[in-house]
This record gives C-alpha cells, structure tokens and sequence, in this order.
C-alpha cells in the first residue's frame, strides 16, 4: 500500500436495518487488515449478525439481507468482542464512516456494554476524501478510481474490499495526499468532532461548540450554564450515547 503504516489499518463496512444510529442495528459487518511492511491484506472478517429486530423491506431492498438470513446468526453482544480485538492497536477506514459507521459501531458496543475508546484510533474516511477531489458514490468512485464495476454493492464484504482498493488508487491518483496515516486522516475529516455524530465540534480555540439545533455556534458550557434543561433534554433525547456521555464530561467540568 502507497501509505506510511505505522500500525496496522482496519477498513470495515456495515450493513444496517437502517440509517437511525440510536434505533437500527447491525445486521453484517466486513472487516480487512493491512499490516505494516506487508504487501497484501489479512483475509476478510466477515460476520452476519442477527440484530434482533424486523429488517424493513427498504433496508433489505439495499443490501440484500432478510429477516431468514439472520435468523440463526450470533447477535452483535455475541460478537462484539471479537469485533473489538480486531480493531485493537489499528487505524481505521471506511467509507462515509466518520459519519455513520463508526458512530453506529460505537452505539453497538455501548448498547451491549463493551467498553471501547474510539479517540485511540485515528479514522480516515474515503468518502471524505473521494467528495473533497471528485464527488460521487462508491459505486462511482470504484468505477472511476479502479475502472471497475462493483459487483455485489452493499453487501459489506464487497463494500470493505472496494473501500480499500479506492484508496489505493486515490493515493496513486493524487500526489498530493499526505502518505502518513495521522495526516490523511485529518484530511479527510470534515469537521474538528468532539463526539463521533460531530453534534459537538472544536472551534480553532479548540473550544467546545454545539453544531445542531438552535444552539449552533455557541459554546457548549455557556449553553449549559445558561440553559440548565439543555442537559436533560439530551439525555433524554433520540442521542447517541457517544454525544451524550460527551455533554456529560463538559457538565462534569463544571461542577454541575
């Protein structure tokens, strides 16, 4: 691979019930490895999961995957373990994950009550990358970078492994992309996030700012300061539990 690894980079895709971080649960997920110093990839994870719940008709007309082809599948608390390990000490990429992927994995993790620390990965998101350069799909950019057709999209095994190829061919393509992973993975992220949805980003005082909603632009602790049933309203609000907890460690900080 064109990129400076200083440890091993895990690109991963998901197949969900739906696009709703807090609602919808996983029902795939693909994972690959590229080690240090190697050539070529570790063979794909690839893991049905049943999510427990109805896979709506939308959601399946996408990816492919019914109710009966979970049916019998291991659950995500039976899995998330070994999901876990395969990410420890890595890097990670998707693409579109810094804005879904991996705050649904997150949400995943919380909900079975695995605890893992996402801030000790560095993300790229090839989406990210692909939008700021040329502004398509992957099916596009799997087409345009490696003049391909996917086949099979939206199953995550083949979504994974076009991920991987597409950044392959954008480091080829543009010289200018930074060849480390710490640079590349701030250039393809789109805002400074403190919580993994970007409902609370870093302004350039690295200063705390709400980014939804009719607080936007303003700083998080003079908003709970001065609007005390802000907090509970998150808590008790559609959230992510990553934005919340966030919310929670800022109120903490104050003393609250």
């Amino acid at each position: 691979m064109n990129l400076q690894l200083k440890r091993p980079l895990v690109f991963f895709d998901l197949e969900t019930t739906g696009t709703n971080i807090t609602r919808d649960r996983i029902v795939e997920i693909s994972l690959i490895k590229w080690n240090p110093g190697k050539e070529i990839p570790e063979e794909p994870l690839t893991r049905r999961v049943n999510p427990e719940m109805h896979i709506p008709d939308e959601a399946a007309a996408v990816h492919g995957i019914h109710d009966e082809d979970v049916a019998n599948a291991p659950t995500f608390k039976m899995i998330a373990k070994e999901v876990a390990r395969f990410f420890e000490g890595s890097d990670i990429a998707g693409f579109n994950s810094n804005k879904f992927d991996i705050p649904m994995l997150a949400e995943e993790f919380g909900r079975v009550g695995l605890s893992f620390d996402f801030s000790k990965h560095r993300f790229i998101d090839v989406q990210t990358i692909f939008h700021k350069k040329e502004q398509r799909t992957l099916v596009a950019a799997y087409r345009f970078y490696c003049d391909k057709n996917l086949e099979d999209a939206h199953s995550a095994a083949a979504d994974t492994m076009a991920t991987l190829e597409v950044l392959e061919a954008q480091l080829e393509r543009y010289p200018d992309l930074p060849r480390d992973v710490e640079a590349l993975s701030e250039y393809s992220r789109q805002n400074r996030n403190v919580d993994l949805m970007g409902r609370v980003v870093f302004d350039d005082k690295n200063r705390e700012v709400i980014n939804f909603g009719k607080y936007k632009g303003q700083l998080a602790e003079d908003v709970i300061r001065r609007d005390p049933g802000y907090y509970a309203w998150i808590l008790q609000g559609d959230f992510a539990q990553n934005t919340k907890d966030v919310f929670t460690r800022i109120k903490m900080r104050l003393g609250r």
